[in-house]
């Protein structure tokens, strides 16, 4: 008899379980929304595979200011610029400012959360 073979996780469904885990144990979500976060993993795009656009410093305006310009603007439609910083710190205190490496998917998650905007990301 055959034996039947698991096959190993892809390199994204790895990272979706860290979100995951990040999600549960640093943010205290019970319950992640998951079609939420495979919209945010799908919108970070192949960011999440590189060890330097995988995550976003919290400290770096400029990091900061895209986030704003190509997530908040260009995929959520959310253009007023203080709603929009105002997401974004937000999901950074509710990732937690001692936390170093915040998971892009898992911030963008927060965002879309914060902005109430999760159903128009999901379409997308």
């Amino acid at each position: 008899m055959a034996k039947a073979t698991t096959k190993a996780p892809s390199a994204k469904e790895v990272l979706v379980e860290k979100y995951v885990a990040d999600l549960k144990e640093k943010v205290g979500e019970a319950r992640p929304d998951l079609a939420l976060l495979d919209a945010c993993v799908k919108a970070s795009g192949p960011s999440i595979y590189k060890s330097d656009s995988a995550t976003i410093a919290a400290s770096d305006k400029d990091e900061l200011a895209r986030v704003r310009t190509n997530f908040i603007g260009k995929r959520l439609g959310v253009m007023d610029e203080a709603k929009a910083d105002a997401a974004i710190k937000a999901a950074i205190e509710k990732y937690g400012r001692s936390v170093r490496a915040k998971h892009r998917p898992v911030v963008y998650y927060l965002i879309a959360k914060e902005l109430k905007k999760a159903a128009a990301l999901k379409k997308a």
